[in-house]
C-alpha cells in the first residue's frame, strides 16, 4: 500500500520515493482560508450589512421578547422573523431555530429564553432589534420574568383559534407589572377554528387593551409577517441608555463554553464597552479582562463593541460557574456607580433529591450540575446524604415539569446516570417559642415526641389556580378541584362559552398528576397556571416504609393525614413488584409513627433441597425440608434487605 502526503511545495512524499510536482497542476485549499470569522462569513453571505455596532445609536435600537401561552407560536414566530430579516436563510425547513437544546425539540416546548439579534431597514433607517424568545410553560416563568427585564416593549401572541389562556393572562401581568409596552398579535388565523372576532372580545374583556389596530398573521404560513416589525419600532420606545455615563450592565443570563469557560449575556444600560476593557462584577468584586463582545445572530458573532441599550454577550476570562449571578451589574474597574436592581430569587416549589446511580460518579455529576444550574439559575442546589442512596443534592425547582425537563438534559448534555427521589414541597413549622423551621427533606420532619411537646402547629405552601376551561366542564373541574382539598375562590365567564375559575389548593396536590387529570377530564382543553398563595395550617404526617421492621429513609414521604392509607396501599404493592426474592422472607411495610397503614409479604426464594432423594423413607424429606426452614430462621434474624438501586429507579420512575 502506497501513502502520499502533499504539502504546499508540491513535493509528493511516500515511503521511500520524492516526486515534484508543478505548482499549477496542485489544488490545495490551505486550512487557515477556511478559519475565517463569524464576522467575514456573515459580511460575505450578506455584504450590505453592517456590523459596527457605534452606527446604532439608541433611537435605532429596539429590545423586544414574545410571550404566550404554551403552543401560541411563539417559536415560530421567531423562526418567520429570522427569515424575514435575512438572518438565516429562507430555505422553508427552519423549525425552532432558537431551540437550541435537544430537550426542546424532542418535547416540541421552549424550556430556555433565547436572545437573537436583528438588522432591519425602515422607512431609510437601519434598526438593531434584539429579539428574546421565551418559554411558555409555568415552570418557566422565571425565564420570563428575567427576559423581560432586559426589554421595552413584548408582543403578547395570543392563538386565534384557542383564545387567551391560562398562561397568557400571567405573562400578560408580568409584562404588566415592568411597565412594558404591549402589542396584542393574533396567530393562526389560518386554520379552520380561527375565531378572531371571540378572541379580540376576550383580550379587551381580560386585559382592556386597544384592538383597534391589533394584527392578525399565521406565523406558519407567513401571513402579515410583514406587518410585525414596523409595529415593533412605531410602538416600542427604544431604551434610554446614555452612551456618555459610566459603563452599567445588567446579567441576565449565561452558559458554560468547555473552551472559553462562563459566556455572560448582557443588557448595557449606560456607556460602552470594547475588548480589552478591564470590567469588575458588583457582587463578587472580582475584576476580568474582556476577550470577547458580541451579538446572538443567532450564533455568536464577534463585534468587539457594545453601547448603551444593546444586547450581547462578553467573554471575559471566568472560569468558574459560580462566579456568574443572575442580576448582577457589571461596570469598569475604578468608577463608582449605582448597582443595577437585579432580580428577586427564584422561589423553589418543588424539591427532589439527585444521587448518582454508580456513586463512583459523584465527582463528575456535582461538575455537571454545577455548570447547568449555570444555565437555570431558578433551580437552588443543596447537598444532602441518603443511607439508601448514598450522597447526592437536594435540588429546588419551579415545578415537576421543570425537574423533568432538568434531569433529561443532565442525562442528554451530560450523560449522567441518576436516580431522582420522589419530589415534595416546603413545609413550615412554627414552634411553641414562636421560631420557624423549613422542612424540604422528609428526614427534617419533627418526631412524634417533638411534635407533642415544641411544635405548636404545621403549614403547608398553598397556590391560588387559575383555570379557563369551556362551560361545559365546570362540573369535571369542581369534582377535581374539590377532590384535591381545593376551595373555590372566583370564576367568571371570559366569554359566552369559557370560565375563568379560581381556587386555592395545597401546592402538594399540584405537583403531583394533578395536570394530568385536569387534561384528561377537561379533554384537552383547559390550561391551566398557579402562582404562590403563602402557607396555611394542615394536618400533616410522615409515613415511612420499612423493610423487615427496619425504615429506608429515601422512601419516607410528608403527606395529608386524608391520604395516608391510599397511598400506603399503593406503596407496598408496587415495592412488592420492585425487590426480588432473597433467601429469607421479606416484609414491606408502611407505617405512620407506631401504627402500621399497610403490608405485603415475599417470600423466600427456596431451594430444592429434596431433590437428591429418590426415594426411601419419607423422614429423610422431612429432616432436610427441617433443616432447610432452621437456617432460613437464623438468615432471617441476621439478614439485612439489600434493595439494588435499580430497584428504586424503577419504583420512583413508575410513580413519576
Amino acid at each position: 500500500m502506497t501513502c502520499f502526503l502533499t504539502s504546499i511545495t508540491g513535493v509528493t512524499r511516500c515511503c521511500r520515493f520524492t516526486y515534484r510536482t508543478p505548482l499549477h497542476s496542485i489544488s490545495i485549499t490551505p486550512r487557515w482560508y477556511s478559519k475565517r470569522t463569524t464576522t467575514e462569513k456573515l459580511k460575505a453571505a450578506n455584504p450590505s450589512k453592517s456590523f459596527d455596532l457605534k452606527e446604532y445609536p439608541a433611537e435605532y435600537i429596539r429590545n423586544f421578547s414574545i410571550i404566550a401561552h404554551i403552543d401560541h407560536g411563539k417559536s415560530t414566530l421567531a423562526d418567520r422573523l429570522l427569515e424575514y430579516t435575512n438572518t438565516i436563510s429562507s430555505t422553508g425547513s427552519n423549525k425552532q431555530v432558537l431551540d437550541k437544546l435537544k430537550v426542546e425539540r424532542e418535547r416540541g416546548i421552549t424550556v430556555k429564553a433565547q436572545t437573537v439579534s436583528m438588522f432591519y431597514k425602515y422607512k431609510g433607517n437601519e434598526y438593531l432589534l434584539n429579539l428574546i424568545d421565551t418559554p411558555g410553560h409555568v415552570d418557566f416563568s422565571y425565564e420570563v420574568s428575567r427576559s423581560l427585564a432586559a426589554c421595552q416593549g413584548t408582543i403578547l401572541l395570543v392563538d386565534a383559534a384557542q383564545g387567551i389562556q391560562a398562561q397568557t393572562v400571567a405573562n400578560f401581568y408580568l409584562a404588566f407589572g415592568e411597565g412594558l409596552h404591549i402589542i396584542p398579535v393574533l396567530n393562526k388565523i389560518d386554520l379552520p377554528g380561527a375565531d378572531c372576532e371571540r378572541t379580540i372580545k376576550q383580550i379587551e374583556s381580560a386585559f382592556e387593551l386597544d384592538m383597534s389596530s391589533i394584527l392578525k398573521i399565521s406565523a406558519k404560513t407567513g401571513v402579515n409577517i410583514d406587518s410585525i416589525l414596523p409595529s415593533v419600532i412605531e410602538n416600542i420606545p427604544p431604551p434610554t441608555g446614555i452612551i456618555d455615563r459610566p459603563f452599567r450592565a445588567l446579567l441576565f443570563d449565561s452558559w458554560y463554553d468547555q473552551y472559553v469557560g462562563v459566556v455572560c449575556m448582557l443588557g448595557v444600560v449606560d456607556g460602552k464597552i470594547k475588548k480589552g476593557d478591564k470590567i469588575t462584577s458588583a457582587h463578587s468584586i472580582n475584576k476580568y479582562e474582556v476577550t470577547e463582545v458580541g451579538i446572538m445572530h443567532p450564533e455568536q458573532v464577534p463585534t468587539g463593541y457594545l453601547h448603551a441599550g444593546q444586547v450581547g454577550y462578553v467573554i471575559c476570562g471566568m472560569k468558574t460557574a459560580s462566579e456568574a449571578h443572575v442580576g448582577d451589574t457589571f461596570h469598569h474597574v475604578g468608577q463608582k456607580i449605582d448597582e443595577l436592581p437585579g432580580f428577586q430569587p427564584a422561589q423553589s416549589m418543588v424539591f427532589a433529591g439527585i444521587f448518582p446511580v454508580d456513586t463512583n460518579d459523584f465527582q463528575r455529576l456535582d461538575e455537571s450540575i454545577t455548570k447547568l444550574t449555570l444555565n437555570d439559575a431558578s433551580v437552588s442546589v443543596h447537598k444532602e446524604t441518603s443511607h439508601a442512596l448514598g450522597q447526592g443534592w437536594r435540588l429546588g425547582f419551579l415545578g415537576t415539569l421543570h425537574m423533568d425537563v432538568f434531569r433529561q438534559r443532565l442525562e442528554n448534555e451530560y450523560e449522567a446516570n441518576i436516580i431522582a427521589t420522589q419530589p415534595t414541597v416546603p413545609y413550615r413549622v412554627v414552634f411553641k417559642d414562636k421560631t420557624t423551621r423549613i422542612v424540604r427533606n422528609p428526614s427534617d420532619f419533627p418526631d412524634s415526641e417533638e411534635r407533642a411537646f415544641k411544635v405548636a402547629r404545621l403549614e403547608e405552601p398553598m397556590v391560588l389556580a387559575t383555570m379557563i376551561f369551556p362551560e361545559e366542564y365546570m362540573g369535571k373541574m369542581i369534582e377535581l378541584c374539590g377532590s384535591r382539598r381545593g376551595e373555590q375562590r372566583d370564576y367568571v365567564f371570559v366569554d359566552e362559552t369559557r370560565v375563568m375559575m379560581k381556587y386555592i389548593l395545597p401546592l402538594a396536590e399540584v405537583v403531583t398528576d394533578f395536570y394530568d387529570e385536569l387534561k384528561s377530564r377537561s379533554s384537552g382543553y383547559a390550561s391551566f397556571d398557579y402562582e404562590d398563595a403563602g402557607y396555611e395550617e394542615s394536618d400533616l404526617v410522615k409515613m415511612t416504609v420499612l423493610l423487615n421492621h427496619k425504615p429506608v429513609d429515601a422512601l419516607s414521604v410528608i403527606l395529608h393525614r386524608s391520604q395516608v392509607d391510599t397511598v400506603g396501599r399503593d406503596w407496598v404493592k408496587r415495592l412488592k413488584k420492585v425487590i426480588q426474592k432473597q433467601l429469607f422472607e421479606i416484609v414491606i411495610q408502611t407505617a405512620l409513627g407506631a401504627k402500621i397503614i399497610a403490608r405485603e409479604t415475599i417470600p423466600a426464594l427456596r431451594k430444592n433441597v429434596t431433590a437428591k432423594c429418590y426415594g426411601g423413607d419419607v423422614s429423610r424429606k422431612m429432616k432436610l425440608l427441617q433443616k432447610q426452614k432452621e437456617g432460613k430462621k437464623r438468615m432471617k434474624m441476621i439478614g439485612n434487605v439489600e434493595i439494588p438501586q435499580k430497584a428504586f429507579y424503577d419504583f420512583l420512575d413508575k410513580k413519576a
